[in-house]
């Protein structure tokens, strides 16, 4: 494929004539992505209109990758490599394996990444000095894990046995040991089910049911989150009251779900770096920034529709209700 033809491909309709950009007063910035989760998602369309305030205006000065979307990860190399040929200026990617991908395929081209744990997951050498050409946000899954196992815990008292699915690639050996070593000393036992493929997921749910699960705690991790359209149905007919790591899971039917809000860090935080990137500075020079807002959402017509009584307790403490 000629040089021309590979980066009409890459970025579709959009992708610039020579001569047209020529004529054009200024730069075009281009932009390399690398994720699991749609363009459409809401995330994405509020760090695109965050950029546009800033003056980066997609099909104008800002040309976006098309085909960065919606990937498997093991997709992630071959268009990690793609994106690297065709000489972008920033790679914008989500989760370890899309990082990853990023990293094994460029030294040099900035790489902006939100993960679980950028430090813990040696994307990173340190949040305040990142080293390399990685920065971006860390969301502090793990903790947030263990807290969100302590609220389906305090929402469903009862339970005697619930169940975590996890993806192994984003939650540690030592992680899966602290949960579960946390759970049993509230009394309760912890079936752990790891699935690293979408199409595992909804047997993992109903292995976990059929066990004896009670409750169900999605550990975080994009592989799960961006497939939350498999698990919010099954948990649903199979009334298995689950907790999500973003509140936007909660709003999308799952009973409760705690954590960093997705759309406020990549409008707030990701665009930010982004814009200081694309103008060139150089990312280990910038520091890898950490969500200091977390909300606790409860959706009580799932709560309804699953049969379960919600604590008032865990009511009063949430941040939103869904009625």
């Amino acid at each position: 494929m000629q040089r021309r033809e590979f980066t009409m491909f890459l970025f579709g309709a959009t992708a610039w004539p020579l001569a047209a950009r020529a004529q054009e007063v200024g730069r075009t910035y281009r932009l390399g992505s690398l994720h699991l989760s749609p363009r459409n998602a809401r995330w994405h369309v509020a760090l695109f209109d965050e950029l546009k305030r800033h003056g980066f205006i997609e099909g104008q000065n800002l040309l976006a990758d098309a085909h960065g979307w919606g990937l498997r990860v093991e997709q992630l190399d071959q268009h990690a490599s793609e994106i690297v040929k065709a000489q972008v200026d920033v790679i914008y990617c989500t989760g370890d394996a899309a990082i990853r991908a990023a990293q094994q395929a460029t030294k040099t081209i900035p790489i902006l990444g939100l993960t679980d744990n950028m430090v813990g997951s040696g994307l990173v050498r340190s949040l305040a000095k990142p080293a390399g050409n990685t920065t971006g946000v860390s969301i502090l899954a793990g903790e947030l894990d263990g807290k969100r196992q302590e609220i389906l815990m305090e929402a469903v008292p009862g339970a005697r046995r619930m169940a975590v699915i996890a993806d192994p690639n984003t939650t540690s050996p030592q992680q899966f040991q602290a949960l579960e070593e946390e759970t049993h000393t509230r009394g309760v036992e912890l079936l752990i089910y790891r699935v690293m493929k979408p199409e595992e997921i909804a047997g993992a749910i109903d292995t976990a049911k059929s066990s004896g699960a009670s409750a169900l705690n999605v550990l975080a991790t994009p592989l799960l989150f961006n497939n939350r359209q498999i698990i919010l149905p099954r948990a649903a007919t199979l009334r298995l009251p689950t907790i999500l790591q973003a509140p936007e899971g909660a709003e999308d039917g799952s009973l409760i779900a705690y954590g960093p809000r997705f759309v406020q860090l990549y409008r707030e935080i990701m665009a930010g770096q982004l814009v200081i990137l694309l103008r060139g500075a150089k990312p280990a020079d910038l520091p890898v920034e950490q969500p200091t807002k977390f909300e606790l959402v409860i959706n009580l017509k799932t709560a309804q529709a699953i049969g379960v009584d919600v604590p008032s307790s865990l009511l009063l403490r949430a941040d939103e209700v869904i009625e």
